[in-house]
């Protein structure tokens, strides 16, 4: 016995840890299969599901406010018949039905009058009379199949309580409600007890009736709503069917340049059309760039590797023992490795600017930058004249490298492009709340055609001159992206033979105190 009685505590203790954790291993194993389930549902379905789960819930709410408030307006009905009828009870008793006498004991004994049942016209409603002990004194013959007792509760009644009392009975398979008040004389004295029943058949008949017909006009009302709602999200999904497979269509055949058709309806869908419509051409637009810019890379790298190339096999055929032709080769090597450089540098400024890089925000001298561009462009201006013109005091808020590179890409753009004898012009104005630097030249002009694509990533008006002197046609992209980069623009005026100038408009002080934030 003692071996047993160790034994029991150590297996219900052993055993009770063990089975709480099956519910919750049940639930994580459930719960991700009803969630992939419900995801595989079409969405169609989906919305129909969900549509008619919000109908029937309201149909739910409605069906039970109407089933409440018509029961609440049934009994309150019954209430006021009772109450009706006691009122016409007791008028008959006080007009021709009470007569009280006085025996030789002194008891006060109560007489009904026999006529007094006949004036009671309320055929569904019965009276009964309860002396003071409770025993029934009279009755209406239409309670003969419901003949109630007088409660317990009943007798406690008194004299003040003219509201009375009011119980729900069930006899004989009927439910019965019953107002029972106190009959008083006019000296005071509780003579006995009103019992006023009235039976609940009809009521329950009307609430069952109503019952049915509610569920079954909300069955009817959720098989039209579901089929509705079905034909309705076809209907409505169906243009968005029509733009999936036209999208698919494109991407199969990689053809950007189709569009979808624009439906006539000014709604979501329409301005559904025009979104992928806008992405598409967008797409369109950045594959081209991307297509064009790697055939100008691979363009513009070819032409330096390959003057490499040649060089180094020159090298290599024993020009070493030559100190001049091994200077040239070294001379020329060095150029192209420079080009290079100079064009990843550019690439990889582009390349920042699309990601956003930000750049620093310091106060910039205008004119001193000016001066020093003036100077670093005057041993590459040869034959070509250089000066300073207008040369306003400004201050501005911004990157002073990046700055300095646009306007010194402006100015080595100008020197190629204008002939022996030209003319280069830098300036420095204040116009309006900008500052606004310039670079004019005589050049060969752009025409009007290639001025909206001379900001274009190797983009080159001449494309044979500018290969010659080194430039890949990365200036001009980088200048736009230092000036929108400081809230800025850049702007060019230009006649073909008479020449150009190019305008870097910066925003003053003022104006970029909210940039430098």
């Amino acid at each position: 016995m003692a071996d047993i009685n160790e034994t029991l505590p150590q297996t219900t203790i052993t055993s009770a840890p063990d089975q709480p954790p099956a519910a919750p291993a049940a639930r994580r194993l459930w719960w991700p299969r009803l969630r992939r389930e419900l995801i595989a549902v079409p969405f169609r379905v989906r919305l129909t599901l969900l549509y008619t789960s919000l109908f029937s819930l309201a149909l739910l709410v409605i069906g039970i406010g109407v089933h409440f408030a018509v029961a609440q307006a049934l009994y309150a009905g019954v209430q006021r018949d009772l109450t009706s009828a006691t009122q016409q009870v007791r008028a008959i008793l006080n007009a021709v039905g009470l007569q009280s006498i006085r025996t030789p004991s002194g008891e006060l004994q109560l007489y009904l009058d026999r006529d007094f049942i006949q004036l009671f016209t309320n055929r569904n409603i019965g009276a009964q009379f309860f002396r003071i002990d409770g025993t029934l004194a009279s009755s209406t013959p239409n309670l003969e199949p419901y003949m109630l007792p007088l409660p317990a509760e009943a007798l406690q009644l008194t004299p003040a309580d003219t509201n009375g009392l009011s119980l729900v009975r069930e006899i004989n398979g009927v439910s019965v409600k019953s107002l029972i008040t106190p009959v008083v004389l006019r000296d005071g004295q509780l003579l006995g007890f009103l019992q006023v029943s009235r039976p609940l058949d009809d009521v329950v008949d009307t609430l069952t009736l109503l019952q049915q017909i509610l569920i079954g006009g909300g069955l009817v009302a959720l098989i039209i709503n579901g089929l509705g709602a079905m034909y309705l999200s076809k209907r409505a999904l169906r243009p968005i069917e029509q733009i999936t497979l036209t999208a698919q269509s494109i991407v199969r055949a990689e053809d950007l340049g189709r569009r979808i058709p624009e439906p006539a309806q000014r709604d979501e869908i329409h301005q559904l059309t025009v979104t992928i419509n806008e992405l598409l051409s967008r797409l369109e637009q950045l594959f081209s760039t991307q297509q064009r810019f790697v055939a100008d890379v691979s363009h513009e790298l070819r032409t330096p590797l390959t003057a490499m190339q040649g060089n180094l096999e020159v090298l290599d055929r024993g020009t070493c023992t030559d100190p001049a032709l091994l200077k040239e080769v070294i001379g020329d090597m060095r150029r192209e490795t420079a080009r290079l450089i100079r064009m990843v540098n550019d690439l990889l400024l582009l390349a920042q600017s699309e990601t956003h890089v930000a750049l620093r925000c310091e106060p910039v001298e205008l004119d001193t930058l000016l001066l020093e561009v003036f100077r670093e462009l005057r041993p590459l201006a040869g034959q070509v004249r250089l000066r300073i013109g207008a040369e306003d005091q400004i201050l501005v808020y911004g990157d002073r490298d990046r700055i300095k590179q646009a306007l010194l890409n402006l100015g080595v753009n100008a020197l190629q492009y204008t002939p022996p004898g030209g003319l280069v012009i830098l300036s420095l104005e204040r116009y309006e709340q900008f500052a606004c630097l310039s670079v004019a030249d005589t050049g060969i002009g752009i025409s009007e055609a290639e001025r909206a694509h001379i900001f274009d990533r190797f983009y080159r008006v001449d494309r044979s001159r500018s290969r010659h002197s080194g430039g890949a046609g990365l200036g001009l992209s980088i200048v736009k992206w230092v000036a929108e980069a400081h809230r800025g623009y850049v702007t060019v005026a230009s006649e073909v033979g008479r020449g150009s100038t190019f305008a870097i408009y910066l925003p003053l002080p003022a104006s970029a105190a909210p940039a430098a934030e």
